[in-house]
């Protein structure tokens, strides 16, 4: 009897030890994707993997082998190994079926074009008059103390001589006491969205960010999660993606039924989609569809790419009104299939890979997280707000929120490392004046550096060109810390190779604090190039240097007052009016024809409107006025110039309009194609200073390589100076932006290529006397290559001339050029 016992004994252990249960994740080789619902085929059983690639199997038998199979890659199995823990299972794609579609199932087909069809009365936006909620969002930076070993490695290091020494490394045990303690990053705030007839409208309610006394206007005006998910695009930490159920969705994605559930005692769908090319990192999800209204009630998105980002939204069903209405919004960020870093508010955050079974150092188990919760929900109430043009809305007052005032918030009363993070990163900021660092960054950007109550222009400290050689001077602008009403500009410069001083100053009064209204007066002594394009209200970010005038010759000396005023009064624009006075004297071999007189110099007196239009971009208003928070295109600007015959001493009457339309069109994959048209009429007794060179930018030099210059931002690289001028033109760019190349480390060029055409008239050219010129009338055309920012900001274009201004030599049609892009860090 005891012998049988312990032969029971013996048989039972052998069974309960010759089966073990497998975990493991079937992703794609060369992405890392995870592949959803793979077919699975043990022991003569078949099963699927889940949404997320995973899967969980009972071995009873090693010698059998573990079959996967996916539509659109090959077949693999998969022999049990000793001591394996977690399978990570590489599928590689079959090319043959690559670029074959996969439809969609026709039951599964047939409920998206409901929910697509359905729109109008599930989407909130659409289905109701008016709503309104507020909304608290928290972002939070941290890691999970238990996943950070508290282990201190030794690190081996050869000296130049071979030398061996041994480090400690207490990196990961640092970081664990670190995040025992405290969060590493987080920000808060409580917004007001309303909803009418005039459309969707932003209130900050209450903000505070860590580290900071006032919550940055750039962070408040982030799009960071997408309220609605019926747009045709969603926007998730600022990633956008084609939606699913967009117009579009059916065409990009491939649906599949998994099984019905009961959401909130209602019925529906669960639904997997996927990008029909499964290779790529794009959107992919689950959809809980309503079964009787074919509403969304659930949703869960995952991106992968350089961060893995998931997010779930999750909905409340309203049966006084038939809908679904948001609840919570909750995102998590993690650390993608590379080892790039990703940039957060920013910051650098390095987060770990979102596969499971691969363990990482301490900084790679971050990750961000960010919940957003709607309240005091009310709907098909009166809903009222000024200036519907303006997205968001920044009061003083939410600034300044007391402490109490978030209690009511802290849904979470166990987290006990919130309030240390907000007080050991408010000190670290004071001690290494953040603040203050991102108020110089600002300026700097915008070319200039804070000295007490003057910021000084560092654009006018030194500059370079052929006629004036050298030319360094000094100017500025006073800040708010003299006046926050007044401000006076200008500047003082000499150039050594025409021994000139030049000067300009402009005092101005702000007569609108909320529109950015400023009218000013100013006095310029100057010079200019001629042919020069240019829009008042563009904006003129700072250059560490201007390649252009470098190797121009032909200025015109130009001593003007003028009284102007700037304005952000109309909702998505900028708009100058101007009128002058000016005295021109060209400082090269030219005559100008006009009223049977022969003229040298010229007075002019000219009235000048510009305005540019921004109609898709979204605009913040603050305290300290009105910003652009999300810039989208097409951006247009326009302006009129007219100059009136024997008023105040002018000599001509003339007129000028200018249009230029700039549109950008960003791919999810990170690419961009931009298209600039820009086109000038000049009519009237026009001097060749005022008509259009159209921005040349080629040295007229024998061989190529003595040409070789900097390029410029927009400007026709083979074209040369003073080749053409045109009384009427118009100009076409098309440029297309590919993905940073990585060819070694730290060596990662900004790919372009680019096609440029210009065409143009001139009326009157025996008018202009003394300077060689040609006509654009049959067409001018240049295309290139620019490789941008190879190795510390520079970089290579090389452009080729072509068509009927092509000249008979073939080195003359060639331009290479160096380019420079400066990068601040901000």
């Amino acid at each position: 009897m005891k012998n049988f016992w312990i032969l029971l004994s013996f048989l039972c252990c052998t069974l309960v030890f010759s089966q073990k249960t497998m975990q493991g994740q079937i992703i794609d080789y060369d992405t890392t994707v995870p592949i959803a619902f793979a077919n699975i085929n043990y022991n003569n059983k078949t099963f699927n993997s889940n949404w997320e690639g995973k899967f969980s199997i009972e071995i009873q038998e090693n010698s059998k082998p573990i079959l996967f199979s996916y539509k659109g890659y090959y077949d693999k199995s998969y022999y049990q190994t000793v001591g394996v823990k977690f399978l990570l299972i590489k599928m590689v794609s079959n090319n043959s079926l690559i670029e074959k579609e996969v439809f969609s199932e026709n039951q599964v087909n047939s409920i998206i074009k409901k929910v697509i069809e359905g729109k109008p009365k599930n989407q909130p936006e659409k289905a109701l008059t008016t709503f309104e909620y507020k909304n608290y969002e928290h972002l939070l930076v941290s890691a999970n103390p238990d996943s950070i070993s508290a282990k201190i490695d030794t690190v081996i290091k050869k000296s130049f001589f071979g030398r061996k020494t041994i480090k400690l490394d207490s990196t990961n045990f640092k970081f664990k006491r670190f995040s025992e303690k405290q969060h590493i990053y987080q920000t808060e705030k409580v917004n007001l969205i309303q909803y009418n007839h005039n459309g969707t409208k932003e209130t900050v309610l209450a903000s505070r960010m860590a580290g900071f006394k006032k919550p940055l206007y750039e962070y408040l005006g982030l799009n960071l999660v997408t309220y609605s998910l019926y747009e045709n695009k969603l926007d998730i930490l600022g990633v956008s993606m084609h939606n699913p159920i967009s117009n579009y969705g059916r065409k990009l994605y491939v649906f599949k039924i998994i099984d019905t559930v009961t959401i909130q005692g209602r019925t529906a769908y669960r639904i997997y989609f996927q990008p029909k090319k499964l290779n790529s990192n794009r959107l992919r999800g689950l959809l809980y569809i309503d079964a009787e209204s074919n509403a969304l009630c659930k949703a869960f998105f995952r991106i992968y790419g350089i961060a893995n980002i998931n997010a779930l939204y999750t909905f409340n069903y309203l049966k006084e009104n038939g809908l679904w209405f948001p609840e919570k919004r909750k995102i998590m960020v993690v650390k993608g299939n590379n080892a790039e870093d990703l940039n957060i508010l920013g910051n650098t955050i390095k987060f770990n890979s979102g596969l499971d079974g691969i363990s990482k150092n301490a900084s790679d188990q971050c990750y961000l997280k960010l919940e957003s919760t709607p309240f005091d929900i009310k709907i098909n109430r009166e809903v009222l707000f000024k200036n519907p043009a303006i997205k968001i809305s920044v009061p003083e007052t939410s600034m300044s929120k007391p402490d109490s005032y978030w209690v009511n918030f802290q849904k979470d009363s166990l987290d006990i490392r919130k309030i240390p993070t907000y007080v050991s990163l408010d000190s670290l900021s004071e001690s290494v004046k953040i603040e203050h660092k991102l108020f110089l960054g600002r300026k700097i950007f915008n070319g200039y550096y804070p000295v007490n109550i003057i910021d000084v222009d560092l654009k006018s400290i030194i500059k370079y060109n052929n006629f004036e050689g050298f030319r360094l001077g000094i100017g500025g602008v006073t800040n708010t810390k003299l006046s926050e009403k007044y401000k006076i500009s200008g500047y003082v410069a000499y150039a050594f190779k025409d021994d000139k001083l030049k000067y300009n100053i402009t005092p101005s009064y702000l007569l609108n604090k909320e529109t950015n209204a400023w009218v000013s007066a100013s006095y310029t002594n100057d010079l200019k190039e001629i042919g020069q394009i240019e829009f008042a209200t563009e904006s003129k970010r700072f250059k560490i240097y201007d390649p252009r005038p470098i190797n121009i010759s032909t200025f015109y000396n130009y001593k003007t007052f003028s009284a102007f005023v700037e304005s952000k009064y109309f909702a998505k624009t900028d708009t100058y009016f101007a009128v002058a006075k000016t005295e021109i004297n060209p400082l090269f071999d030219y005559k100008f024809l006009a009223k049977d007189h022969e003229y040298t110099n010229f007075n002019t007196t000219t009235l000048q409107f510009a305005i540019q239009w921004n109609p898709f971009s979204e605009y913040m208003q603050t305290s300290t006025g009105r910003l652009e928070i999300y810039k989208k295109y097409p951006k247009i600007s326009f302006q009129f110039t007219k100059s009136f015959a024997n008023i105040m001493g002018s000599d001509f009457d003339f007129t000028k309009i200018d249009l230029r339309i700039v549109h950008e069109i960003p791919f999810l994959s990170g690419q961009t194609t931009s298209f600039t048209l820009q086109g000038g009429l000049a009519l009237g007794d026009v001097p060749l200073t005022h008509l259009y060179s159209i921005a040349p930018n080629n040295l007229n030099k024998d061989s190529m390589l003595k040409r070789i210059t900097f390029a410029g931002k927009n400007s026709f690289e083979t074209m040369y100076f003073n080749e053409f001028f045109s009384s009427k033109y118009i100009t076409f760019q098309a440029k297309h932006t590919f993905n940073k190349v990585k060819l070694a480390y730290k060596i990662k060029p900004l790919i372009s290529v680019v096609t440029r055409m210009a065409i143009g008239t001139m009326d009157k050219p025996q008018q202009h006397v003394g300077l060689e010129y040609k006509t654009l009338e049959k067409g001018f055309f240049e295309s290139g290559v620019e490789a941008n920012s190879i190795y510390k900001g520079f970089g290579l274009t090389f452009f080729f001339r072509y068509g009927p201004y092509g000249l008979p030599k073939l080195e003359d049609n060639l331009a290479l050029k160096i380019s420079y892009v400066l990068d601040l860090g901000f």
